[in-house]
């Protein structure tokens, strides 16, 4: 059988005209019969090609200030008729209803109308009906109708008609009734979103996912959805990789605890933070992080809180790394740091992260909201006789940061605006502390002085009397265990000063 069909009508009703005119024209030289309606009727009248108005179809005219145009049995009877159904033909005949090939839809521009901060009546004008029950009836009907559904895809059918002379195969019909569904999809879920309040339902449709060269492994395929230019600037390197986008989502959140503290660097690899510094230029900060765990920061991904300079960056090229980060760069800083061609080197936006956190869990999805505490001044509680001092209370906030975006258990020493060490992901935080002293040890950093933070409770005083005698004097937890007293009672007997946050930050 042959499926291939040349188009003879088409109904045409979009919101946006651009693009739009060379399909009108090329359909007028094909001898195709146009109907539309409204806005669109007049621009294809405008381009002096002739038109038949909906209403001479339907022999009723627009009513509802525009609301109901094409919803009619007729226009609908065209589009969804099967023509190899004898019933169907003898109805369309029965009932003078004209044959449609192909419908040219663009939507009313929801999301963009809720985005612009409209008013409630405004957003609820742009709900599109005819539009979406137009693009629903064509792409059901695929077998014998061609649907475009969206501006996006007016160059595909300007293609088509062109090279194949006004006709269209199944396949090309198949392949545009998906896009379709795609974008009638999109939209109510959009819709929908817009006037849900049930955080018990969860809905997203995402468009444009972008193809990764593989995922976290290279026999696995890896694909990004979302808007990655809204958030950066790609001035330089080779694509990102699912594991560089990994990297870069957790230097963003930790960066973003630092967003209103003096210059402050961080370098991070497989998720954590291995070097961490504020200073009073970020040149400094950038050699204090370095210095942290220098073995770990080879191929790290590097991201700053502020501009990144000649110096910095002249110190930054001497190393190793994966990608760059900073809200802006010295024009010779960025000119240093391209001498290295697969480099990636990032300008972050200012953009708002999305309030919901989203992964797979079993046979489903696990939906939270973002973790927006960060711990400051008002909130500590002091437990202990002993009283942190100035200096000790900013480093147990600044460890509080580098700890709330560490994978669990984890433990975090710092030192006068530095990360000493950390102890990342480990079964228990006993094992994580260890970690953290072997690492302070084998870089050679005096804890003395240090402060500790964890991301949870201590059900036991062995944590806290570990770190005393590796010279921890001040430390960092939320509290909330039952034995809270243990740890207590150790910190006072041993002068060690210790402060609640009433907020856990387990991050798996």
């Amino acid at each position: 059988m042959n499926t291939t069909k040349t188009i003879q009508s088409a109904l045409i009703s979009v919101f946006s005209k651009e693009g739009l005119e060379p399909i009108v024209r090329k359909l007028h030289e094909q001898n195709v019969t146009l109907y539309s309606t409204g806005g669109t009727e007049d621009f294809i009248k405008n381009l002096g090609i002739p038109v038949v108005p909906v209403e001479d179809v339907t022999s009723y005219p627009s009513i509802l200030g525009g609301r109901v145009k094409t919803l009619h049995p007729k226009v609908f009877g065209g589009i969804l008729n099967r023509q190899d159904n004898d019933s169907d033909v003898q109805q369309m005949q029965e009932f003078n209803i004209p044959q449609i090939d192909l419908v040219i839809v663009d939507l009313y521009p929801f999301e963009k109308t809720v985005a612009s901060g409209a008013s409630e009546s405004d957003i609820i004008e742009k709900i599109d009906i005819g539009g979406i029950s137009l693009i629903r009836a064509a792409a059901k009907n695929f077998k014998d109708t061609v649907i475009v559904a969206s501006v996006d895809e007016y160059s595909l059918l300007l293609d088509l008609i062109t090279d194949q002379n006004g006709a269209t195969t199944l396949s090309d019909r198949k392949l545009l009734a998906t896009k379709a569904f795609h974008v009638s999809s999109h939209y109510d879920t959009a819709i929908f979103n817009y006037f849900n309040t049930d955080e018990t339902i969860y809905k997203q449709s995402i468009a444009n996912g972008q193809v990764l060269r593989y995922g976290e492994n290279p026999h696995q395929k890896g694909f990004f959805f979302g808007d990655f230019d809204a958030m950066f600037k790609k001035v330089h390197g080779k694509e990102l990789s699912y594991n560089n986008l990994l990297d870069v989502d957790a230097a963003v959140n930790l960066i973003n605890e630092f967003k209103n503290d003096g210059p402050t660097f961080a370098i991070l690899k497989h998720n954590n933070a291995c070097g961490l510094a504020t200073r009073k230029n970020i040149s400094e900060a950038y050699l204090a992080a370095l210095a942290c765990d220098p073995t770990s920061a080879f191929g790290g991904v590097l991201i700053s809180n502020t501009k990144i300079d000649v110096a910095t960056a002249t110190e930054i090229n001497k190393l190793f790394c994966e990608v760059v980060i900073a809200p802006e760069y010295d024009t010779e800083a960025t000119a240093i740091l391209q001498e290295k061609k697969n480099r990636i080197i990032l300008v972050q936006n200012e953009v708002a992260l999305p309030q919901k956190q989203v992964r797979t869990c079993l046979n489903g999805i696990l939906v939270q909201e973002r973790n927006n505490i960060t711990d400051n001044k008002e909130d500590l509680r002091t437990v202990t006789i002993t009283a942190p001092t100035e200096q000790e209370v900013q480093d147990l906030l600044f460890a509080s940061k580098i700890c709330k975006n560490t994978k669990s258990n984890t433990i975090v020493f710092a030192k006068n605006g530095t990360l000493i060490a950390s102890g990342t992901g480990q079964t228990s935080r006993v094992d994580a502390l260890l970690q953290a002293i072997e690492k302070a040890t084998n870089f050679h950093f005096d804890l003395h002085g240090a402060v500790m933070a964890s991301d949870a409770f201590f059900p036991f005083p062995d944590c806290v009397a570990i770190a005393k005698e590796a010279g921890i004097t001040a430390v960092i937890q939320p509290g909330g265990s039952i034995k809270d007293e243990l740890s207590i009672n150790y910190c006072n007997e041993n002068k060690v000063a210790m402060v609640f946050t009433g907020t856990r930050h387990f991050k798996h």
